[in-house]
């Protein structure tokens, strides 16, 4: 039996993140649910298993979920939990592999601690084991949305002669540049705290550049969790992507 009490915040993290995915496998497989009605399920249940785990392990903590109502009382504590616990719930409901499950810590707004599950491979990655991101083969891959490339990644992608990389969940994204299988996550569509703290604490800890797209530092617990863009890549690509945003914003404008 696993010895949880003695878990550190990390380990404590990985453990969530894994026991949920592994929920959220057998709920696909229960034949129960399909489609969006699989995705709302597992919204619910993962999200009701993770509060309580967090509750129960942590409970002078403060918890920030997508699945929850915004408590801005969470503001006044050093140490908050942000936690998405279906990251991708369309690609989990079409039962894709490219969804995930997060799970951070951030103390005092910096992204410290954090796991992110990939069940459907399965995997996880933590910030307690760094991973050794692979070099890039040649020619530069970029992450876009499955749905709706924004903008300037597909803008940034042509000026860096890149491919273009359809894919899920922003924690699938994240975790696909660390894995080697891209270079560039590039995102400016719209996110919120827990789409992209555990994925951040795990890319830091890689030794990735991380920051918001105009290259300032993402920081978190918030009152208002919106925290609309980022940028995921090897610290030698990250004024080349930055530059060439900054080119396209520049032609934007004068258009």
């Amino acid at each position: 039996m696993t010895d949880v009490a003695a878990m550190n915040d990390v380990e404590l993290a990985r453990h969530i993140a894994e026991t949920a995915g592994r929920l959220l496998v057998e709920l696909q497989n229960s034949g129960l649910f399909d489609g969006k009605a699989l995705g709302k399920a597992g919204d619910r249940t993962a999200n009701a298993f993770i509060m309580e785990a967090l509750k129960t392990n942590r409970p002078d903590d403060a918890i920030l979920s997508e699945e929850e109502a915004n408590d801005t009382a969470r503001c006044s504590v050093s140490r908050v939990w942000i936690v998405d616990p279906l990251d991708g719930t369309r690609e989990y409901g079409e039962r894709r592999t490219d969804w995930a499950v997060h799970i951070a810590l951030a103390i005092d707004g910096e992204p410290v601690i954090g796991a992110v599950a990939l069940p459907g491979v399965p995997l996880t990655l933590c910030s307690g084991r760094p991973a050794s991101v692979p070099a890039t083969p040649g020619k530069l891959r970029m992450l876009v949305s499955r749905t709706r490339p924004a903008a300037e990644a597909v803008a940034v992608a042509e000026s860096l002669d890149a491919e273009l990389v359809p894919m899920g969940s922003a924690g699938a994204k994240a975790m696909a540049v660390i894995r080697g299988e891209a270079d560039i996550y590039l995102h400016s569509g719209g996110q919120y705290e827990w789409d992209n703290c555990a994925p951040a604490a795990v890319a830091i800890a890689a030794g990735l550049h991380v920051s918001r797209i105009d290259g300032s530092p993402l920081t978190y617990n918030h009152e208002n969790p919106y925290l609309p863009d980022l940028l995921i890549c090897p610290k030698p690509l990250a004024e080349s992507v930055m530059g060439a945003l900054a080119e396209y914003e520049t032609i934007k404008q004068s258009a």
